[in-house]
């Protein structure tokens, strides 16, 4: 019975510190990406959700979790992070509050609705001695981390040039969607998908780049917005990457092609929620074994498919060892997310 009793209270006191270990994290904004985010939360033994704040009416599940009227009553509840997955027009605001407010925030992208907007964001950062992530997620897949690797080895050589294609199907009521209308968003398709594709343009190039050439349309839908943007960017060290992104693709479709001296990477298809940009695959060729008779052309290829996504766990992870102090943040830091704003600012302005 003692040892019985004593186990328990060991018991009792691991889960007791356990729960004390883990980060606090509240949700605002509580639609499509802020219950990713919970799943996530959820999956992880180092937080919990202990508060949401959602505009709309919705009534959550589980009474445990407070469920907030306001952006304010959130920051007054005892969490230590905020999630932030509200309307763009109000992304901004919502960090510099709570980065004042003591705490440390992860925000959705688009970061905010230009470029003004984010610079003040980086001067509220700079006030400020907590942890401030984006969600730049496509980063986290396993198809962009080994082209990464591959990449950083330097086998295939010089990156010469870059194309991306990022398409949505649309959906019948895809016009009534709060992202076609720019005083919600601040932009259309660009700034809501094709943003993934500028960021993995940057991460991939490790550099910065400027737009030769932007063509917006407002093709199909009756919205506000563009629904197709087709760019030319050019890099610093002079890598040129074009990029199709599109709301009339009429079947999901994601496809980043990078050619370099020795060789080549396609990443063709990401695993999401929904599964409809699947499959995930990577393709690397080298140019091997090349004559000029019956070789060219034909470069040696090796294929790798991907099926599981753990990308948000993967991510959300980044932002907590960041915060404990294990690691810093590498993706998604407001240096990313001030570099694809300039860039997004100038092709909307031109």
């Amino acid at each position: 019975i003692i040892l019985i009793m004593q186990k328990t209270h060991w018991n009792l006191y691991k889960l007791k510190v356990n729960n004390m270990n883990k980060l606090k994290f509240g949700i605002a904004g509580f639609g499509k990406m802020g219950k990713i985010r919970e799943i996530a939360i959820a999956n992880s033994k180092n937080a919990e959700l202990i508060a949401i704040y959602e505009i709309n009416d919705y009534q959550y599940s589980d009474g445990s979790v407070i469920q907030c009227k306001s952006f304010d009553e959130l920051l007054s509840t005892e969490i230590d992070a905020v999630i932030i997955s509200s309307y763009v027009s109000v992304a901004a605001e919502y960090v510099i509050r709570a980065l004042n407010a003591g705490k440390h925030v992860f925000c959705e992208k688009p970061p905010a609705m230009n470029l003004n907007e984010m610079l003040e964001v980086i001067e509220a950062e700079k006030n400020s001695d907590k942890v401030l992530k984006y969600g730049f997620n496509h980063r986290f897949h396993y198809s962009v981390m080994e082209a990464k690797k591959i990449i950083n080895e330097e086998v295939l050589g010089k990156l010469l040039w870059m194309r991306g294609v990022y398409g949505k199907a649309g959906s019948i009521d895809f016009h009534e969607n709060w992202r076609n209308y720019k005083n919600y968003s601040g932009g259309g398709i660009l700034l809501d998908q094709g943003i993934h594709m500028i960021d993995l343009f940057r991460y991939f190039a490790n550099d910065e780049f400027d737009c030769l050439n932007a063509h917006l349309t407002t093709s199909f839908w009756n919205v506000d917005c563009e629904d197709n943007a087709f760019l030319t960017l050019k890099s610093t060290n002079d890598v040129v990457a074009t990029l199709h992104s599109s709301a009339t693709h009429w079947k999901h479709k994601f496809l980043l092609e990078m050619t370099f001296e020795n060789g080549y990477i396609n990443l063709d298809g990401i695993l999401s929620s929904s599964r409809s940009y699947t499959p995930e695959t990577m393709t690397v060729g080298m140019r091997e074994f090349e004559d000029i008779t019956f070789a060219m052309g034909k470069p040696k290829e090796s294929i790798t498919s991907y099926e599981y996504d753990k990308s948000w766990d993967f991510e959300l992870q980044e932002f907590i060892d960041s915060i404990r102090k294990i690691s810093s943040i590498k993706n998604g830091t407001s240096q990313d997310a001030l570099e694809i704003m300039k860039l997004i600012d100038l092709i909307y302005k031109n």
